[in-house]
């Protein structure tokens, strides 16, 4: 089994994502990180999937995907050719967050929170640093990813999405 990253565009719609992630677990995947958000235009969402699973399963997976009405594109993100981040906000004080080049973004008497993104092996580092010192709290967000140069995925092909009232 080998990991894949899907880029998913779907309608900015209720019920879009569990429609998605129900189709994954009907097939006995687990999803390894899941993140959405916004993107440029406010009819559309980006989902960021990554499985780990072996190519065929993917390609059924994938092409059940296409037939689901508000699904619009699927890409697979190759490691090689995408920037790919998570992020993680740690609570704790430490001198180490200037050596993952994290930031420091709330500071109360008894805990300072630190924000860090990078790829999965630089936050797994850090976690690992601090550990010893004791980590409050922490929340970690999935992957999100892009691809590099000029190619996007939101180009003209995307067919019209109609706005409800």
């Amino acid at each position: 089994m080998t990991q894949h990253t899907l880029s998913v565009l779907v309608e900015n719609k209720p019920g879009v994502l569990v429609r998605i992630a129900g189709l994954w677990a009907r097939r006995g995947f687990n999803i390894d990180s899941l993140a959405v958000g916004p993107t440029e235009h406010e009819e559309i969402s980006r989902i960021t999937i990554v499985v780990n699973c072996d190519e065929h399963p993917l390609e059924q997976v994938t092409k059940q995907l296409n037939k689901l009405i508000n699904v619009l594109k699927i890409v697979e993100l190759e490691p090689g050719s995408t920037v790919q981040r998570e992020l993680i906000l740690i609570e704790r004080v430490l001198e180490t967050v200037n050596l993952f080049r994290a930031k420091v973004v709330d500071v109360a008497l008894d805990v300072i929170t630190v924000e860090a993104t990078g790829n999965r092996e630089k936050l797994d580092a850090l976690i690992k640093v601090l550990e010893p010192f004791g980590i409050k709290e922490l929340v970690q967000s999935g992957m999100v990813a892009i691809g590099r140069g000029g190619r996007s995925i939101t180009d003209r092909t995307l067919r019209p999405v109609e706005r409800s009232a």
